[in-house]
């Protein structure tokens, strides 16, 4: 019963397995999360030391890959994972 509870209670707040995740390669998945992070192409481009017009690629490919329709919807999706947490 208190189990039961337990899992009723953190039903929504665990991470959900996306299999689409496992298509990304290692560069998609670090620009996905420097997406969740809220940062823009050009300080995704600095952080990865990578041209801008590469971070446009690699979002462009996310947006395709996992079914999303914006950037806002690639940081929801990497959340909802557990991909990346709040403070992260």
């Amino acid at each position: 019963s208190a189990t039961r509870r337990l899992l009723d209670h953190l039903d929504g707040a665990l991470p959900t397995r996306d299999a689409r995740l496992d298509t990304l390669t290692e560069r998609e998945r670090e620009v996905l999360l420097e997406v969740a992070r809220g940062r823009s192409n050009a300080e995704i481009a600095a952080a990865l030391f990578m041209a801008e017009a590469t971070v446009k690629t690699h979002v462009g490919r996310l947006l395709t890959k996992l079914e999303q329709r914006d950037r806002v919807q690639l940081a929801v999706l990497a959340y909802e994972t557990g991909l990346i947490r709040a403070g992260r």
